[in-house]
């Protein structure tokens, strides 16, 4: 499910929390010690996302919010704020490089690059918790 989140909306926002669940709250976010990755720069994209991104000459960059039933991949377009959102029963992960990586859900794709063992070990974080969910 691909969103623009610049702006409020409390449907919206319904529908994002029922599909990958509620943010982490602040004590939550301390126990797990954060629960964001850091700047990713996006290599390769579907065609649908490749066309928003083509709109500005920036490099384009995001970063992943680990929710309780999945993630969040957040890019910025221009002033817009996009979020690709993938519950971790559609997630598929591969690992295409030593700092590449491929998140799909259905016909969507993002090929990420990782530059530090931080991000690297959240990924991996990310890919437990698939594994441990249950519906």
């Amino acid at each position: 499910m691909l969103r623009n989140v610049s702006y409020k909306n409390d449907k919206q926002e319904k529908e994002i929390n029922n599909f990958v669940g509620k943010p982490f709250s602040l004590v939550e976010r301390l126990k797990q010690k954060g629960i964001g990755s850091g700047k990713l720069i996006i290599i390769k994209a579907s065609k649908e996302i490749e066309n928003l991104l083509i709109l500005d000459q920036n490099i384009n960059h995001c970063n992943i919010e680990r929710r309780q039933k999945g993630i969040i991949i957040y890019f910025r377009v221009l002033l817009e704020t996009y979020a690709l959102i993938i519950p971790y029963y559609k997630l598929v992960v591969f690992k295409v490089d030593s700092d590449v990586y491929t998140f799909h859900i259905d016909h969507r794709l993002l090929k990420i690059k990782v530059k530090n063992k931080k991000d690297h070990n959240f990924i991996r974080h990310v890919l437990n918790e698939k594994a441990n969910f249950k519906i």
